[in-house]
């Protein structure tokens, strides 16, 4: 009987061990679920929510961020990131205004302003948050200065 209990406390141990070795991957598997970011463009600060997945996740990390970004076809603006997100994220080649998203050959974060009905070529974009109004604050020619934070 004592061999058994002995030999329990290593198996028991490495359960401990186990078990504790999850609990930091569990908590980050809450990700970015329901997570909200503060876009402050102009003066004004619209609220977007923040997607769950590894990209958003990523670029999460990176905040707060100021950043200049610049026009492109009238319907986006966007800057370049000081490192490449995860490319784990769901890929798309559709976009919506507000839409706020990942386009990976460049290291470049878009924020979507206007519906042209062009699509995003290959390999698309990976969705980052979603800004529900105020997108108007982008429709200004050339370039604006963007600060993003967790919002408290």
């Amino acid at each position: 009987m004592n061999i058994k209990r002995c030999g329990s406390r290593p198996l028991l141990a490495l359960a401990v061990a186990l078990a504790l070795s999850l609990i930091p991957q569990a908590a980050s598997s809450e990700g970015t679920q329901n997570m909200k970011i503060n876009i402050t463009v102009s003066g004004k600060t619209l609220i977007a929510t923040v997607m769950d997945n590894p990209t958003a996740k990523d670029f999460v990390s990176l905040l707060p961020l100021t950043m200049s970004m610049e026009d492109l076809f009238k319907r986006e603006k966007f800057g370049h990131l000081q490192k490449a997100l995860s490319e784990k994220g769901p890929r798309k080649n559709t976009y919506e205004v507000g839409d706020i998203a990942y386009w990976s050959p460049a290291r470049d974060l878009a924020i979507y302003y206007h519906q042209d009905g062009e699509s995003i070529p290959a390999p698309g974009i990976i969705p980052i948050a979603r800004i529900n109004g105020g997108m108007e604050v982008f429709n200004v020619p050339g370039s604006v200065k963007v600060s993003i934070a967790a919002a408290k």
